[in-house]
């Protein structure tokens, strides 16, 4: 790649890619801080019922099972109690005056602040129909009466080990995305030190050339071009890396996939210089548009071409050949998607990296700085709520499928 920038220049470059990726990557953030969990508090649960006997009643029973309690005499108040302070679970009794426990949970649940809350229905109504009435509202359990009350704090303390179930679950996936997060930087980091260094080394190593052989021109010609290239190598990948650091919404417009397909083409062949011939399969019905970032979509393709390419046997296999196709499918919930596929017959994907093609600097590549193509791809779809993956072809090759929503 060359901008046409003087070496100097490219460097004054180089620095301000740098300062402008230390704004958008803040690698401290994801590092994960010991946890601390808080103190176990005891759970408080709303009693909501008319009867003062019941409601004294559940309350002792509760109490002495080191859980605080809250009441309430009717669905009003129980509403009023709830946006005051959360409880941890709702014993709602159905027949009530001013508002009975069905319309009280019906409001519950369809507000966002408390539709979580477990609830469970205390009846006199014994009858099939009762039960499903109260469950199908979003009860989570149902208890008749007369009480027992030692039947009641068993369901009661079952329905709070399933919601502590369920808050260690959101905790765990929590963590684990951060983890993930935390991965994810490290090995980007990693890699950008390790291709910077060896990068940095090369230019290093042939200015200090540059100082010895002054008077021969052409071995000064020959340093700058690979110091040149050095610098170029090294501001590609701080680009690359500003572009997945930045969270930017991106403009989406309708496309016509054959318009897609083409355009994306040329642009390869304008940018890698590369004319072979690649085969244009669209199955996709005719005039057929999609709504997406025609930017983004052809220099995903730019991407998987190159790859496409770089895997040709360089011996002129007459079977060494790149195509293009696009079809539309459907998910296993019918939900319909297009297909994007660049599918060659070369070398195939490489057991030494077949797990880890989308980790960053993941590479087959001898060339110092490379490594990022895929990653980027895969980051560029998924900012379109697409997704990327290879997968070996049956007749030899790589099929590179990308999935992109249709609207």
């Amino acid at each position: 790649m060359d901008n046409g920038l003087p070496v100097a220049e490219k460097g004054e470059s180089l620095r301000n890619h740098v300062a402008a990726l230390s704004g958008h990557l803040s690698f401290s953030r994801y590092f994960i801080m010991p946890a601390v969990l808080p103190s176990r508090k005891k759970p408080l649960i709303l009693v909501v019922d008319d009867q003062p006997i019941n409601i004294n009643l559940l309350e002792r029973k509760l109490q002495r099972e080191n859980m605080d309690v809250i009441t309430a005499a009717n669905g009003k108040e129980c509403l009023e109690a709830i946006s005051r302070v959360t409880p941890d679970l709702i014993l709602l009794d159905v027949m009530m005056p001013e508002m009975d426990g069905i319309e009280t949970c019906e409001r519950l649940k369809k507000n966002p602040d408390t539709n979580a809350i477990p609830i469970i229905f205390i009846t006199a109504r014994s009858s099939k129909e009762g039960k499903l009435e109260g469950l199908n509202v979003g009860a989570v359990d149902y208890i008749t009466k007369p009480i027992d009350l030692d039947e009641t704090l068993a369901r009661v303390k079952t329905q709070l080990r399933l919601q502590e179930i369920h808050r260690e679950n959101l905790e765990l996936q929590k963590r684990l995305g951060e983890s993930r997060r935390s991965a994810a930087v490290g090995a980007v980091t990693q890699g950008v030190a390790h291709n910077l260094n060896n990068l940095l080394g090369v230019a290093v190593g042939y200015l200090d050339l540059l100082k010895t052989s002054a008077e021969n021109p052409e071995m000064v010609r020959r340093s700058v071009a690979l110091i040149d290239n050095a610098v170029d190598r090294m501001i590609d990948i701080i680009r690359q890396l500003s572009t997945i650091a930045s969270i930017e919404r991106l403009p989406m417009q309708p496309e016509p996939v054959q318009i897609v397909l083409e355009s994306a083409l040329a642009r390869f062949r304008d940018e890698y210089k590369i004319q072979t011939p690649v085969i244009i399969r669209n199955l996709v019905p005719k005039g057929y548009a999609v709504r997406t970032n025609s930017e983004i979509l052809e220099s995903i393709f730019g991407k998987l071409l190159i790859n496409a390419f770089e895997s040709l046997p360089k011996t002129g296999n007459p079977d060494g050949k790149v195509e293009m196709e696009a079809h539309l499918t459907t998910t296993e919930d019918d939900t319909p998607r297009l297909i994007l596929q660049v599918m060659d017959r070369g070398t195939g994907i490489s057991p030494e990296v077949a797990e880890n093609l989308f980790d960053p600097f993941i590479t087959t590549k001898t060339a110092v700085g490379a490594g990022l193509g895929l990653t980027m791809a895969r980051h560029a779809i998924r900012n379109l709520g697409g997704d990327i993956e290879l997968v070996p072809r049956p007749e030899g090759g790589t099929i590179a499928r990308l999935s992109h929503p249709v609207s």
